[in-house]
């Protein structure tokens, strides 16, 4: 029997069957995967063959090679990673200006490692309805600006004021959506108001550090009534890369992967080198100076810790 795992919790998973059943599965001896350390040798979209046991529940015991997975650092194992999910067609990042601001570095970093594992991402700035005041209208939209130019897509919305929230239903029918974004910025809402039959658990910010309080504790796949699946993820307090090696970092980045093969040596790694095609373009304003201070963070071997989202 085949089926799509729909929730992890570390020693059960919960399988979305064939013929559209609910089944709880665990696994079947030492299960690994091959050339991937992680936390959870199984995620959630991962599609799965599992036998029948006498009490109900099933027993996996293989999985379908994954079109795609994106990976995070684990928290609590420094040199092991988690897998957020699997076989996903597009994510949606979802990012606030305010109450808590969402950091450049981490909106690169999720993109960056989108990129490596071939995930289309949407930049979605969720909260517009408190962005009264025509400064911070502005820098939103040099934020917009700045993404929208090298290639990603960029929506305004409101979760709670049902502002735009139609686009996002359009783009998410059919597909399998991660979203992704750092506790408080409103993830478990705005899948609410995309699908009123969903009724995820929802949080407030805390008053004392305008910080996200978790609400979702598992990586978590939800079927929309209107088509498709929406996979919804912790709040991510780390963002740690891995499998990246240093010369393969500006890859990742569309706007430094167009020019690259510019710079006067094969092996540059736009850090201080001469004739740097890519310092060049960050000098003339063609590369935002945000992107370039990011790609150095990641390059200096910076962890990102948005414990503090500033």
């Amino acid at each position: 029997m085949k089926g799509v795992v729909i929730k992890s919790t570390g020693s059960w998973y919960t399988v979305l069957t064939e013929n559209k059943t609910i089944l709880e599965c665990r696994i079947k001896g030492l299960f690994r995967i091959k050339e991937i350390k992680t936390t959870n040798p199984i995620a959630v979209g991962d599609k799965v063959e599992f036998e029948m046991e006498a009490d109900g529940r099933g027993v996996i015991h293989s999985i379908e090679e994954r079109k795609n997975y994106i990976i995070r650092k684990s928290i609590n194992l420094s040199k092991q990673s988690h897998i957020l999910a699997s076989n996903i067609d597009q994510a949606l990042l979802i990012v606030t200006l305010a109450m808590p601001r969402t950091s450049t570095g981490f909106i690169d970093r999720f993109l960056l490692t989108a990129e490596a594992y071939h995930i289309p991402v949407s930049i979605i700035f969720n909260k517009i309805d408190l962005f009264a005041d025509a400064d911070v209208m502005e820098e939103l939209n040099q934020f917009i600006s700045i993404y929208e130019r090298i290639g990603y897509k960029c929506y305004k919305v409101s979760a709670t004021k049902n502002i735009d929230i139609d686009i996002l239903k359009e783009i998410t029918t059919d597909k399998t959506t991660l979203i992704a974004g750092h506790s408080g910025v409103g993830k478990s809402t705005l899948i609410n108001a995309m699908d009123n039959n969903l009724d995820l658990k929802t949080g407030e910010i805390s008053d004392a550090h305008s910080k996200g309080k978790h609400t979702t504790t598992f990586a978590e796949m939800h079927p929309l009534s209107y088509g498709g699946f929406i996979i919804d993820t912790p709040g991510i307090k780390e963002l740690g890369l891995v499998d990246m090696e240093k010369e393969e970092i500006s890859d990742y980045f569309p706007e430094m992967r167009a020019i690259r093969n510019n710079c006067k040596f094969n092996n540059c790694l736009h850090l201080n080198e001469p004739k740097c095609a890519i310092i060049d373009a960050v000098d003339n304003g063609e590369i935002a100076v945000s992107r370039y201070n990011s790609y150095l963070g990641i390059m200096n071997g910076e962890e990102l810790d948005i414990t503090n989202y500033e």
